[in-house]
């Protein structure tokens, strides 16, 4: 999985997208679902462009969600009562928990373009009270760094923390570098994690190149302990913006099956009978 002490990345691939029509207009798996298992903490990534009525009021049980808005205006409500509208930049985590219903739809005639990250929550938290946290593009500190930026949206980079409260601690940041310039992350080297083009052409430990909406896997250590760390060498060919995520695999069996992960089927047929039965609560809409 590489040398000690540097990150390389182990797979990667050009994002396929599907033209579905209206109301979901476009759609692509960052990170297929048939391929979970090599994603563990994550379960799957969808790159959307939808039209309102699309995502409408739905339920989850067992995991996390962290939408990231490209375009548009993200308008989201819950059964809690909850409403907030999110932009270019923003940034939701729900944890699902026990059961959560909401709903996540363009404003009025918006295009709304997202990515959304499934991150699977341990069998221990998965009984936990459902949450919503927003953290807007401006309240995730920025780091200036040689050539470009880095924002900080959850874990730690450069000194400084992140403001998403996630159960399951991950860390996610938003890359910036112009051309010809370099940058070397510092990694956990026990997270699994991931990258995705958001524009330009990166070069990662002198060896790959991906370019804009192309996904690639990390390498990791398994058995390093949690103080250990590495480092991603990134080169940018060009103007060039990517996401990275990365997270402490959790080793479950996982079973999911529309909205719900959970460990057993059994716990499956529960949540859609608890969500029939009416126990996630009334509509979020």
């Amino acid at each position: 999985m590489g040398t000690e002490g540097e990150r390389v990345i182990r797979d990667h691939w050009k994002v396929k997208y599907n033209k579905n029509g209206y109301p979901h207009v476009q759609q692509g798996w960052v990170l297929p679902p048939d391929k979970m298992t090599e994603y563990d903490p994550f379960i799957l990534m969808a790159d959307d462009w939808f039209k309102r009525g699309t995502f409408s009021d739905h339920p989850h049980r067992g995991f996390q969600t962290i939408t990231y808005v490209i375009d548009g205006r993200l308008e989201h409500t819950d059964n809690n009562g909850g409403r907030s509208v999110l932009y270019a930049g923003d940034v939701q985590y729900v944890n699902a928990g026990s059961g959560a219903r909401h709903a996540e739809e363009a404003v009025d005639d918006d295009l709304i373009h997202t990515l959304q990250l499934w991150l699977n929550l341990p069998k221990a938290l998965k009984g936990t009270e459902s949450s919503y946290q927003n953290v807007l593009v401006e309240d995730a500190p920025k780091v200036e760094i040689d050539g470009g930026y880095l924002r900080i949206y959850s874990g730690e980079a450069e000194g400084v923390k992140g403001p998403m409260d996630s159960l399951v601690p991950i860390n996610m940041f938003e890359l910036f570098l112009k051309e010809g310039e370099c940058y070397s992350l510092k990694l956990p080297q026990n997270h699994n994690g991931h990258i995705y083009m958001l524009q330009g052409e990166m070069t990662f430990a002198d060896k790959v190149t991906l370019g804009k909406t192309e996904a690639g896997l990390l390498s990791y250590q398994k058995e390093a302990s949690n103080d250990a760390f590495d480092h991603l060498h990134i080169k940018a060919n060009e103007r060039s913006r990517m996401l990275i995520y990365t997270g402490k695999p959790i080793n479950e069996t996982v079973v999911a099956r529309g909205p719900f992960v959970m460990n057993t089927e059994d716990e499956i047929h529960e949540a859609f009978n608890d969500f029939r039965m009416g126990r996630f609560g009334p509509s979020s809409q």
